[in-house]
């Protein structure tokens, strides 16, 4: 059976700026896709309109900001005229012992990680719902494995895949389907973000210790997820690094 395509599709990607979302972004648009690209470094996203393939809106989107969240979803909706795919990609990963954290670091991932791709899927919804479509959700290997200096980290993660299984089974029978997408190290700039040394030194550490995933790979995987025949949902796409053993 053919695949199901993507052209003329209206996808809405949050956290596009860099690594994941930004590969994702211009894989959709190859796949002709009319994409909304939101993060909050707004001026990285102009670049990236630039390079698109097809026709981009560039979107000034803080997740954690409930109005600036519904304001980024109307503004697909006026320019596009809808909306079928919603890419939940945008997180912070700030890895620490629980003894002595840094408990505002944990807000931040709770707010950003959790609850930004709860908003979104809530202002999204009603026009998904509307078209049949699609919430991809970007998760993490950290989503199923809790590790130690990863509590706060891993807890977002896990809620994520709670939050989207009771999605799913809310609104699969009208048609619109959730993939939960969970890559193990990925070469991107989330570890740039770890302020703990002993946590940076060891991420450094991983990462010069295989072959790192790389963007595209997970954008490539969220591409076969949605060009799938719209009988066919693909729940969830487990993605390692050969080389990574947890």
């Amino acid at each position: 059976m053919m695949s199901n395509t993507l052209d003329g599709k209206v996808v809405l990607i949050t956290g596009a700026s860099s690594g994941i979302g930004e590969a994702t972004a211009l894989a959709l648009s190859a796949e002709g896709a009319r994409v909304a690209a939101g993060a909050r470094r707004s001026e990285r996203l102009e670049a990236l309109a630039g390079k698109a393939p097809g026709e981009m809106l560039a979107l000034d989107l803080d997740v954690t900001d409930q109005e600036s969240v519904r304001a980024a979803v109307g503004r697909t909706v006026e320019r596009f005229g809808g909306l079928d795919i919603l890419v939940n990609n945008a997180g912070v990963m700030l890895p620490g012992p629980i003894a002595g954290a840094d408990v505002s670091e944990w807000t931040r991932m709770v707010e950003t990680n959790l609850l930004g791709s709860m908003y979104t899927v809530h202002a999204a919804l009603p026009y998904l719902l509307e078209r049949k479509g699609a919430v991809v959700q970007v998760s993490s290997t950290s989503g199923r494995i809790a590790s130690a200096g990863n509590g706060v980290y891993a807890a977002t993660k896990f809620g994520v895949t709670a939050f989207s299984e009771a999605l799913r089974q809310e609104v699969t029978a009208q048609g619109v389907r959730v993939v939960v997408v969970e890559p193990g190290f990925v070469a991107t700039e989330l570890t740039g973000h770890i302020t703990d040394p002993t946590m940076r030194d060891t991420a450094r550490r991983l990462a010069a210790s295989m072959r790192t995933l790389q963007p595209g790979d997970i954008a490539d995987a969220v591409v076969y997820a949605l060009t799938q025949p719209e009988h066919v949902a693909v729940n969830e796409i487990l993605i390692r690094p050969t080389d990574q053993t947890q």
